[in-house]
């Protein structure tokens, strides 16, 4: 109990340093504190991703103590995942978003891994694999998910011209039925973001670094985490945590065009997370 006190006060005391920083004299120098403090911020809204891939990258392929890879990656999350909700870094609504997370990453990897598909594999053996897929891997789709959560306090993020929710739901639906319907009807991504872009073409992400709120484009917010989430693919696929077709001989970097792909998800993630209450109340909808 002493130890889980500690580990709340610290935690709370990290996060009040990052949000309560002036920005100081201007010109280069509040620039390149804002910088910095943009960047801790970042780096603290991703712990869930980031203690998660670095499990990713130090747990050796053979397993350990006898457990497979996939299976020890398995615990890992679930500990992650149970420490931050104990902490109180993540709510049970939080939590409940995030699952959801997990649950649509499932299918939509048990579909992408089938044998009729087949459009990357799993080659580890493993304990905890349901339909050839390891149970970890929801995990890599809710990290997203806790990431806006986290960002969204951290950096007091607030959405001004976000589309009606049913507008913004019906797109995200349609993202995501197109990841299982282009194997069949063709790939309508392209469409899809246009229709994104038209919809989203006004909505603007304002967040605060430091002490000054800063403004950007909400779709460059999507853009730029499936770039970063597309690195971490390359990453993964590197350290052999699943592989693509192409990757099974040698291993190549993976085609720029999942970048999209990824950029598209983050949109869908977002609307998951926006109809949490706290998240809703700072989202502004033109009447």
């Amino acid at each position: 109990m002493f130890v889980g006190k500690a580990e709340r006060r610290h935690l709370r005391e990290l996060d009040a340093y990052l949000m309560s920083r002036g920005g100081g004299p201007g010109g280069w120098r509040r620039f390149v504190r804002e910088f910095w403090f943009f960047g801790l911020k970042e780096a603290r809204a991703c712990l869930f991703a980031g203690l998660f891939f670095a499990a990713v990258f130090l747990t050796p392929r053979a397993g350990l103590f006898g457990v497979p890879r996939y299976d020890l990656l398995l615990l890992i999350a679930l500990a992650i995942q149970g420490w931050m909700l104990w902490t109180g870094l993540e709510s049970r609504d939080e939590l409940k978003a995030i699952t959801l997370f997990h649950l649509l990453g499932f299918a939509l990897e048990a579909f992408k891994t089938s044998g009729g598909i087949q459009s990357w594999s799993y080659p580890d053996f493993a304990y905890s694999k349901l339909f050839g897929v390891p149970l970890f891997s929801g995990f890599m789709y809710a990290a997203v998910g806790s990431y806006i959560v986290q960002a969204w306090r951290l950096l007091r993020l607030r959405v001004e011209h976000h589309p009606p929710y049913w507008m913004a739901a019906a797109m995200a639906a349609l993202i995501y039925a197109n990841f299982f319907t282009h194997h069949y009807i063709g790939d309508y991504r392209w469409y899809l973001a246009a229709c994104a872009l038209g919809l989203y073409a006004r909505a603007t992400v304002i967040f605060q670094p430091l002490d000054r709120e800063r403004r950007m484009p909400l779709l460059l917010g999507f853009v730029l985490i499936g770039f970063f989430i597309w690195l971490a693919e390359n990453v993964s696929t590197f350290y052999g945590v699943w592989r693509y077709p192409n990757q099974l001989g040698a291993w190549s970097v993976v085609h720029v065009g999942k970048w999209s792909s990824w950029s598209l998800l983050a949109l869908m993630s977002f609307t998951i997370v926006a109809h949490l209450q706290h998240v809703r109340r700072g989202i502004s909808v033109p009447a």
